[in-house]
């Protein structure tokens, strides 16, 4: 398992290992000892996966405290433009987002730490994207910011959007809750 940096601190773009042959891939998307070793979280208890047309942009979602949550996101089918913000006061990124290309074919996944907002535009015919998350949903604190507050260059000004994030507040009309904590990894 290759776990990379990202501009964005505690944010992680990781390459699992894949086993390719005559009948096809085995991708193992998770394992403890790699995550634990690199001061990962190891303890999702929740998961779902969304299933979109091209054109549709989910997000930018996170979870405020005390329900907020790790993320390890990854996409099984087709493709998207995923991004991820820093939303932790504080974070020398703070305010700052990072854009990945996630895809079947490169079964690359990211990890985005707690305080950091998630959305994807699909960019193929269709895709499916999994979540797996650290804390169960809560609807008390469910939350986002609206996808075009940010500057994020997407490749579609005119989404297929939710109503609920139509209505989402912009980036600079949240008052954010997280708070940036250095942790072991960043001495």
């Amino acid at each position: 398992m290759q776990i990379n940096n990202t501009k964005l601190i505690d944010c992680y773009e990781i390459f699992p290992h894949t086993f390719t042959d005559e009948r096809g891939k085995f991708i193992k998307t998770f394992h403890y000892d790699s995550f634990k070793e690199n001061q990962l979280e190891t303890n999702f208890v929740e998961q779902y996966y969304s299933v979109s047309h091209q054109g549709v942009l989910r997000g930018l979602h996170f979870q405020t405290p005390p329900k907020h949550h790790v993320k390890l996101v990854n996409c099984l089918f087709g493709e998207v433009l995923d991004a991820v913000v820093d939303l932790r006061i504080g974070s020398p990124t703070y305010g700052q987002f990072e854009l990945f290309h996630l895809s079947a074919d490169r079964n690359n996944m990211i990890y985005i730490p707690s305080g950091m907002a998630h959305g994807f535009y699909v960019t193929s015919k269709s895709a499916i994207v999994v979540c797996n998350l650290s804390t169960v949903y809560s609807p008390k604190h469910d939350h986002g910011v609206r996808w075009n507050s940010l500057g994020i260059p997407w490749p579609n000004q005119s989404p297929i959007l939710s109503q609920k994030d139509r209505q989402l507040p912009s980036f600079s009309d949240f008052p954010s809750t997280f708070l940036y904590e250095m942790n072991k990894s960043h001495d």
